[in-house]
């Protein structure tokens, strides 16, 4: 995928999260880009690592700051103790014109992302996406509690009942993905 096309569908699925509820930080678009590439196969072909907070592409976070620096993206302060939004341009809405098929082909999965993620705060962002990342790991058939278990020792803060919690959602949210339509 062309980066003029990976831009198009990043602020498409930036306007979907906002639209559902999302204060779109940078943890947001990490962690629905994460769940799109590797649940909906959006090639977005991003390399993601389990980091701070999650499963994090230091890609991804280079690009939106080049999106930033292209004017396809602003930053939007908000109060404090909260860090700014990310908002596309007008920039970006010619880019999403252009390239309104390739939009349209991965709207379903972006959709099912925004509808996931859009109204969670960092914490639960950070939860999920680990799950998934554990489930994507291990398999999900390996028993909840040991998922569990390797999650809580990947995140220690993550209680054990926090992680099942995260990890029962997740095997629910990869169940509901199954009906969302193949690109």
């Amino acid at each position: 995928m062309k980066k003029i096309e990976r831009y198009a569908l990043i602020t498409a699925m930036i306007r979907k999260l906002r639209c559902n509820g999302s204060w779109c930080g940078e943890t947001h678009v990490q962690k629905a880009t994460y769940l799109a590439q590797f649940l909906l196969g959006v090639p977005f072909a991003f390399e993601f690592v389990l980091y701070k907070h999650g499963p994090y592409s230091f890609d991804l976070s280079s690009e939106l700051t080049a999106m930033r620096a292209d004017e396809i993206l602003k930053l939007e302060p908000q109060p404090y103790p909260y860090r700014p939004t990310l908002s596309p341009t007008e920039t970006a809405e010619e880019i999403e014109t252009r390239f309104a098929e390739l939009v349209g082909k991965y709207a379903p999965q972006l959709d099912f992302v925004a509808t996931i993620f859009g109204n969670k705060g960092v914490t639960e962002l950070e939860c999920l996406s680990t799950a998934y990342y554990v489930t994507r790991k291990l398999g999900n058939q390996v028993p909840l509690d040991q998922r569990a278990q390797h999650l809580h020792e990947l995140k220690p803060h993550i209680s054990l009942r926090e992680a099942l919690t995260a990890l029962r959602a997740t095997d629910e949210m990869v169940d509901r993905s199954l009906s969302v339509p193949a690109a």
